[in-house]
């Protein structure tokens, strides 16, 4: 809106443009992560943290928001790679001109995200810190060999997507570091396919499949985004893409992702490997967030009853405790 704020004191009345008032917080920010390290947490969109702060299992001291940070969105092309700002918002990137020529596999998997509230204010950033396994936008970076770069007390460095996803809810950014922006090299292949399964359009993805080229990402098949390496090696050996996607049954990922990526696929088969996957073994329900087995599972494999609530309670859903918000002007 090139909005323009009024700021009065001893000096008198002066007027400050919004893009100068907001400039030089992105510094304040980092100091403050280096000050607070692991009591703070970033916010911006608030689809990712906010959630896990109503359902107790996130109770950080200090919230930074960095959703008005202007020099951290943006969709640009720089020596032939697309670059997005971290706090970008999904819905720019369906609508962005640029990110359907460059990315046509992020535009079309950033549209799926969620429902029109969550895209017009979550933003890809915020989804690539939160490394939930069920991410779409995970595993897209993932199969697009994109490159996460993050700025800190030490500098700038830049890492691979393959290397960021360190597990369950972990990345490889430091507690004083801040995601920056997204390169997405030009895809060596201009084939590329988005498949997920779930109940509702708006859930997270039950099971979802990636495909750019012959590059093959998995979405909530484990404890992070994983690249289907046993399909990604029958692609380059010749295999059709109904048989490559056969192969996925001798993956860690199972006969789980076997069907979503011969949806992906173009033309159906079968391969000798295939013939792995007749039965599927049995699914261990677990926790999403510290992965140990869900009370079903936990009971069937001890002969035990039921436990009862507060036997099944758990450490980290607690009450949250006071949190303090950065800048003030977030309470407004």
């Amino acid at each position: 809106l090139d909005a323009t704020l009024v700021a009065r004191g001893p000096a008198g009345v002066r007027q400050i443009a919004a893009a100068d008032f907001f400039g030089g917080l992105f510094e304040t920010a980092l100091e403050l992560l280096g000050e607070h390290g692991d009591d703070a947490k970033l916010l911006a969109g608030g689809h990712s943290l906010l959630p896990m702060m109503k359902l107790r299992l996130a109770a950080p001291e200090v919230l930074i928001d960095i959703g008005r940070l202007t020099e951290l969105s943006g969709i640009t092309s720089e020596n032939g790679e697309l670059v997005i700002g971290a706090t970008t918002r999904h819905a720019d990137l369906t609508a962005s001109e640029l990110v359907r020529e460059k990315a046509p596999l992020l535009a079309h998997a950033a549209g799926l995200v969620g429902d029109p509230q969550i895209r017009h204010r979550g933003t890809i950033g915020g989804s690539l810190a939160h490394a939930d396994p069920a991410c779409d936008l995970s595993a897209v970076v993932l199969a697009l060999d994109a490159t996460l770069v993050a700025r800190g007390p030490a500098g700038v460095r830049q890492i691979a997507a393959a290397d960021f996803f360190g597990g369950l809810f972990e990345t490889a950014l430091e507690p004083d570091e801040l995601l920056t922006e997204i390169r997405v090299p030009k895809p060596a292949a201009a084939g590329w396919a988005f498949q997920k399964f779930r109940k509702r359009g708006i859930d997270w993805a039950i099971v979802g499949v990636a495909v750019q080229g012959r590059s093959v990402a998995l979405v909530n098949m484990g404890e992070k985004p994983l690249r289907a390496a046993a399909v990604e090696r029958a692609l380059a050996g010749g295999a059709a893409p109904g048989e490559a996607a056969a192969a996925i049954c001798l993956t860690p990922a199972g006969p789980r992702a076997t069907s979503v990526a011969s949806s992906a696929s173009t033309t159906a088969g079968r391969s000798e490997a295939g013939s792995a996957c007749t039965s599927e073994p049995p699914i261990v329900p677990r926790c999403r967030i510290c992965g140990s087995p869900t009370w079903p599972a936990a009971q069937a494999s001890s002969g035990s009853s039921r436990p009862s609530r507060p036997e099944r309670s758990r450490s980290w859903c607690r009450v949250s405790a006071p949190i303090a918000i950065w800048p003030p002007s977030s309470l407004m």
